[in-house]
């Protein structure tokens, strides 16, 4: 009788294999592998990601796994070690390079860049200049100096001739100038004296010329000191007359004055004008006995500006100041011949 194919209770269960054995120990032995590779293996660096397997292969993975190290031996736990140790080498390098890392604030400069600086997280704004290079101005304006009071009043310098009055007689050079103008053959009348204390002026004994000479004419109202009446005699008969013969192969008729006694001031200056004492004359044309008439202008004819010239410069020297064209604006049309006092006798001629 042929006995029943169940298994018994009391009996264990025989494997129907060694092979089928086999694989249950495998499978038993599987969870302690499992283990044993968390604890050997090393664990990956952070910056490298290791793929996780499916849950479905899990067990054959480890399995897989620890029977190649086994097959492995001792290199797999050389290779683990290496890579432990390259592990803790790249753990110190970061931590170092965390360490030396400057904060976010406070940039440092690296000195691997030494030949290209991280440039500057702000622009570097130019240094003043020191507070001395510009002083502040100050806070009140400096005034400039003070002209003389009397320049408010409209007088002029003083001038030791404006105190000059006649006196009772006449003093003996007066007449001797006179006596020498008759010589000339000057014709001239006495005239009262002339005063101004509050301009300055002052002639206390003129004369007005009605002549320079027995020949040479001048022009009336010719109100001048004797001294200087003599001077423009004496020019005239010395020097106009011989140049008017040698240019124009005539003779001197007569001389048109501009200005004689004038009580003013100098044009734009603080002193009197020679004109004010009568010590100056100004000649605006020369007339010629054939008629002609030369005036004084800055652009004469050519002929006319030679005589012109040498009569200018020859006036340097009887008279101290000598004016005419180009001089300036107010003597563009005539010449200004006066006898002003300046010091060691000296001239001054434009």
């Amino acid at each position: 009788m042929e006995q029943p194919l169940t298994q018994r209770a009391d009996q264990p269960l025989r494997p129907r294999s060694k092979h089928r054995l086999r694989s249950r120990g495998k499978r038993h032995a599987a969870p302690k592998l499992t283990q044993q590779q968390t604890q050997d293996q090393p664990t990956s660096p952070a910056d490298v990601p290791v793929p996780q397997p499916r849950p479905a292969e899990a067990q054959k993975a480890d399995a897989a796994t620890m029977e190649e190290r086994k097959a492995a031996g001792p290199k797999d736990a050389d290779a683990s070690d290496r890579f432990n140790q390259e592990k803790s080498r790249q753990g110190k390098k970061s931590r170092q390079g965390e360490q030396q890392r400057p904060e976010p604030s406070a940039p440092e400069p690296s000195t691997d860049m030494e030949s290209e600086p991280e440039a500057p997280a702000a622009v570097p704004i130019p240094t003043q200049r020191p507070d001395i290079a510009e002083p502040e101005p100050p806070a009140v304006a400096p005034k400039p100096p003070e002209k003389p009071a009397d320049t408010g009043d409209n007088k002029m310098l003083p001038d030791p001739r404006s105190a000059e009055l006649p006196a009772d007689k006449m003093p003996e050079d007066e007449v001797a100038c006179r006596d020498r103008l008759k010589a000339l053959g000057v014709d001239f009348e006495e005239h009262k004296a002339e005063h101004d204390a509050e301009i300055g002026c002052s002639i206390p004994y003129p004369i007005v010329l009605k002549t320079l000479g027995k020949s040479i004419g001048i022009g009336s109202g010719t109100e001048l000191n004797c001294r200087m009446a003599e001077a423009a005699a004496r020019f005239a008969a010395d020097i106009i007359r011989p140049a008017v013969k040698a240019e124009f192969g005539a003779d001197l008729k007569s001389i048109a004055q501009a200005s004689a006694f004038v009580c003013r001031p100098r044009h734009g200056g603080e002193k009197l004008s020679e004109h004010a004492f009568g010590n100056a004359l100004d000649i605006a044309s020369f007339t010629l006995s054939d008629g002609k008439t030369i005036e004084i202008g800055p652009v004469p004819p050519e002929k006319e500006a030679k005589f012109l010239d040498s009569v200018r410069k020859a006036a340097c020297g009887p008279f101290k100041t000598v004016l005419g064209p180009g001089s300036d604006a107010d003597h563009a049309q005539h010449f200004h011949f006066d006898l002003e006092p300046r010091r060691h006798g000296g001239t001054f001629c434009q």
